[in-house]
């Protein structure tokens, strides 16, 4: 499937340090020069909210910093468009599923145009790799990995649970709120998670050695990441590599059982780890309350856009935090990044602005560790306010900020560095 359409990411002339992550592990890594990225996409069954945009504006800052570097990046995303979630809504509101998921997929990518977010180069609906998917299964089923139940098709996972990111009692209750099954009957291990779903009456389904039905979740992100980025002859291969992805990303609620999962069925299928680093966003709360569909308090990213809201102040006040840290959005959030939107603007315009030799350099070293676009956006912030001062006002100002000898630049050269690294298009 067609992504929206790129975006173009201007040159900036300056040697950038390498990005250094610090992964869901607690470890810092170094991001390499040869990246492969998978990252979540949606469940087309509802519109884009602020939890998933913060998630991809910040793996869009990855994307970008790498790009900008020279470096080659392959960046792939799937689209989980058949699910209960989706097949729930669609029978709810007596709509077709597929119409329903197709409206979502093109809402979710008009957001993500508006908001700048660079496109993947792979946007993979799961129904588009049916074939893929069946093809993984009987590998799996080959390898005696599997077992089935009334038709349905399990994974057995017990090899895989030294890696267990938690303690069995808390996986088991989180595997039975996010979609897992642990008191079905006949499951060897409760945390066996689904492979093929037996066609039930009414739902979509696939013709199958494994019987009419459809995927799993978890199976689904495991084959789309290793065929868009390891090939899609990837059964056969026998690279030498400590993983086959550099970076699986998402949300911190994807962590388990998700990414453990998927993670878990990758190494099953080629015999090594998945991918070398897992980086996930912290989730974005409303007003002190947990964002969430069951509390009726999402708010979406196309309504706030449809009010008149300017993207770049959502953009600015969705990334002027700490990535993996959970945060919480209101008002006053997007009323503070509209203010600091409208100052760089004020100050962009200007025939001349002053900076010092070291600015955009301060900047990059913020920026490169840890990602720290918080930090980054503070420097630019004071920046900004003080080139709205008297002459001798912002040099007093500026040469606070200790990035280096104060004199005059244009601001074209400024501007078009802010929008390449934070995709602020001011």
């Amino acid at each position: 499937m067609d992504s929206w359409p790129a975006i173009d990411l201007p040159s900036v002339a300056l040697n950038l340090p390498p990005l250094k992550i610090k992964c869901s592990s607690g470890k810092m890594t170094d991001v390499s020069s040869d990246w492969r990225m998978y990252v979540c996409g949606i469940t087309p069954y509802d519109a884009t909210h602020l939890g998933h945009a913060a998630t991809y504006l910040n793996f869009d800052l990855i994307n970008r910093y790498q790009k900008l570097r020279g470096a080659t990046v392959h960046f792939s995303e799937n689209i989980t468009d058949i699910d209960d979630p989706l097949l729930e809504r669609a029978n709810r509101d007596g709509q077709e599923w597929k119409t329903l998921a197709d409206d979502q997929i093109d809402l979710f990518a008009r957001d993500m145009q508006g908001l700048r977010v660079l496109p993947p180069e792979h946007f993979v609906p799961v129904t588009e790799t049916i074939p893929q998917l069946i093809s993984a299964l009987e590998a799996l089923v080959a390898k005696g990995y599997t077992y089935k139940i009334d038709g349905d098709l399990y994974f057995k996972i017990t090899p895989f649970l030294d890696s267990l990111p938690l303690a069995l009692e808390d996986a088991l209750k989180i595997f039975s709120e996010r979609g897992g099954d642990p008191d079905r009957i006949g499951k060897e291990n409760p945390l066996d998670p689904l492979l093929w779903l037996a066609n039930r009456p009414g739902e979509p389904g696939w013709p199958s050695s494994l019987g009419h039905g459809r995927p799993g979740w978890h199976i689904e992100c495991s084959v789309i990441a290793l065929m868009t980025l390891v090939g899609e002859d990837y059964l056969s291969l026998h690279e030498k590599r400590a993983a086959s992805l550099d970076l699986q990303g998402g949300g911190s609620d994807l962590i388990f059982p998700h990414h453990f999962m998927s993670a878990a069925l990758g190494k099953a299928l080629v015999g090594i780890d998945f991918a070398s680093a897992y980086i996930h966003t912290g989730m974005v709360g409303l007003d002190g309350e947990k964002m969430s569909k069951s509390k009726g308090n999402l708010v979406f990213v196309s309504k706030l856009l449809a009010q008149g809201i300017d993207p770049m102040a959502l953009r600015y006040a969705l990334i002027n935090s700490n990535f993996n840290e959970d945060r919480m959005w209101s008002k006053a959030i997007l009323e503070d990044a509209e203010i600091k939107v409208a100052n760089l603007r004020s100050t962009l315009s200007k025939v001349e602005v002053f900076t010092g030799s070291n600015f955009l350099n301060h900047l990059l070293l913020k920026y490169s560790h840890g990602l720290d676009t918080k930090g980054a956006l503070e420097i630019l912030e004071k920046w900004a306010l003080a080139n709205l001062l008297s002459e001798e006002l912002a040099i007093e100002e500026l040469s606070k900020l200790d990035i280096g000898e104060i004199s005059i630049a244009c601001p074209g050269e400024i501007s078009r560095f802010i929008d390449s690294l934070f995709g602020l298009a001011l």
